[in-house]
């Protein structure tokens, strides 16, 4: 794993970056802060996490690289988010779910700049979120959400607009 973190980007001492993230990158921008109990760690895939500028991951998020997370700038992520890009095969009765292989990618997680997601967001592969786009607490994200909408639910529902 490479840790690419600018000398004005944060990450608490009390966050946990698994050393086991072979090939890895994990890059942070200026002003950007991971939290307290952050837990950072690989699963099905080597994919890389970008952090933009001005980002903060708030405490208690965990974030499974799998197939790859970027994330914007100005991007806010409230605590107990969990964002999984990375998906398990489960079809084969024959063979335990752990034994049997992760899925093929849908693409990751992209959240462009000035995201604001909720506290216990869970955001899966595939994902993107558009700039200015708003996630209530709670919700569960897959697919596109469009820029500057405000969305919210399980199944995630547009209730609005930015103005």
């Amino acid at each position: 794993m490479t840790l690419a973190l600018h000398p004005d980007a944060r990450i608490s001492a009390l966050a946990d970056i698994e050393d086991s993230m072979r090939g890895s990158l994990i890059q942070v921008g200026a002003g950007s802060l991971i939290d307290s109990f952050v837990k950072i760690k690989p699963a099905g895939g080597s994919g890389d996490l970008l952090i933009g500028e001005r980002t903060v991951i708030n405490s208690c998020c965990v974030l499974y690289t799998g197939n790859g997370i970027r994330i914007g700038n100005d991007v806010a992520i409230a605590a107990n988010c969990v964002f999984a890009p990375v998906n398990h095969e489960y079809r084969s009765r024959d063979q335990l779910i752990r034994e049997q292989r992760f899925r093929p990618s849908k693409g990751g997680i992209f959240i462009e700049d000035d995201v604001w997601i909720g506290a216990g967001c869970v955001i899966l592969d595939g994902a993107i979120l558009r700039k200015g786009c708003v996630i209530g607490a709670m919700s569960l994200v897959r697919g596109e959400v469009p820029a500057y909408s405000v969305n919210a639910g399980n199944p995630l529902q547009l209730m609005g607009w930015r103005e």
